[in-house]
């Protein structure tokens, strides 16, 4: 005689005359289906199915998934500790600008052609690219969560290069320019101008500056920390930077030596390298409100503070530093990080055809190099 199954679960007949499914999850917890069944033999092949997930490892707890996109989306930003409070601050508000219509939809139903609908009328809409990237980063990184949590079984997030900034090509200035900008600027801000220049600092590295992190004797400058403001509360404070990589020593180039000594001596705090009229901490505005003066006058109105950064890689790369060396310089951790800093330098294939019309001078291939080393 065949042994009868033992059945999984539970079935209980409602007052309705319709029938609620229970089991006990493999959390140990009694846990009911998330509606209600017409017939017994469809609560029963429910419960089928739900053990056979279960067996398999592949079982999601539907009660979690209909949670709401938003509350998870801020519970994730709440308990997640890599998250800086910047990062927090713009996520936030992606929320509330770019990512309203998601907000009240459980987690479950935010399928890859509802994320598809989403982006495409975002991208439609006013907001900004590179908002809507972020936005589009932010909740792929939530649903990330979501399959780690046993929420969801796949990310929604399907979508080739939605994360990518497809901002214009950065300007790249000359070193006469350059010398132009720190010419035009209020004093105080010069060595600022010439740190992100030639060294590669961002502004809130600058601003973070330390007065020992100043080797004038070593011809160094030490990134430790990078200041952080957020911009819809009146906070600033010194933070880590975005990966150990950040934390770096740089080479000062000799000709930016005598500023930096003139700054230390006429303008440093007492702690600080950059402070303000006051002696508190610089903030990050003031360096922007006097480069945005400064730019004016020589006729630079579209060329950024930030743009001093590319500016210093790019020329770096010319002098025929490898990728190595300036992912050191810039304080990134991966070669496609600072690989958006390189730049074509105005002139410089000139100078390639040139070569190549003096190698095909020669004519003899015994004068050509037997090997050609590759920098990267």
């Amino acid at each position: 005689m065949a042994k009868k199954r033992r059945r999984f679960g539970s079935i209980r007949a409602l007052p309705s005359g319709r029938f609620q499914a229970s089991f006990v999850g493999p959390d140990g917890r009694r846990q009911n289906a998330p509606h209600t069944f017409k017939t017994r033999t469809d609560a029963d092949r429910w419960l089928v199915q739900v053990e056979a997930d279960i067996s398999r490892g592949v079982w999601l707890n539907e009660n979690l998934g209909l949670q709401l996109f938003g509350e998870y989306a801020r519970a994730y930003l709440r308990d997640n500790l890599k998250v800086g409070r910047r990062w927090e601050e713009t996520c936030l508000r992606n929320l509330r600008l770019h990512l309203a219509p998601l907000l009240d939809k459980p987690l479950v139903t935010i399928t890859p052609a509802v994320v598809r609908q989403w982006h495409g009328e975002a991208l439609r809409g006013t907001g900004g690219r590179r908002s809507i990237a972020q936005s589009y980063s932010f909740l792929r990184a939530v649903m990330n969560q979501a399959v780690r949590d046993g929420v969801i079984t796949r990310n929604p997030c399907q979508i080739p290069g939605a994360t990518a900034d497809r901002a214009k090509e950065r300007q790249v200035a000359t070193p006469t320019q350059v010398a132009e900008l720190v010419a035009a600027i209020t004093p105080r801000y010069r060595a600022a101008v010439l740190l992100a220049a030639w060294c590669g600092l961002r502004r809130g590295e600058v601003c973070a500056l330390h007065l020992d992190d100043i080797d004038l004797q070593g011809r160094t400058v030490t990134v430790r920390k990078n200041r952080v403001e957020l911009l819809e509360q009146p906070v600033a404070f010194d933070g880590d930077p975005k990966s150990e990589a950040g934390r770096r020593t740089v080479n000062v180039p000799p000709h930016v030596l005598p500023v930096l000594a003139e700054h230390m001596r006429e303008w440093a705090g007492q702690q600080r390298v950059f402070v303000g009229r006051d002696g508190r901490p610089m903030r990050g505005d003031a360096i922007r409100q006097a480069f945005t003066r400064a730019r004016a006058k020589v006729g630079m109105d579209c060329f950024t503070f930030h743009d001093l950064r590319h500016t210093g890689q790019t020329l770096a790369a010319a002098t025929g530093a490898t990728l190595a060396d300036l992912m050191l310089r810039l304080g990134h951790s991966s070669p496609a990080a600072a690989n958006r800093y390189l730049h074509a330098v105005a002139g410089r294939d000139r100078e390639v055809a040139a070569a190549l019309s003096k190698l095909a001078a020669h004519g003899d291939a015994a004068k050509l190099p037997r090997t050609i080393v590759v920098k990267s």
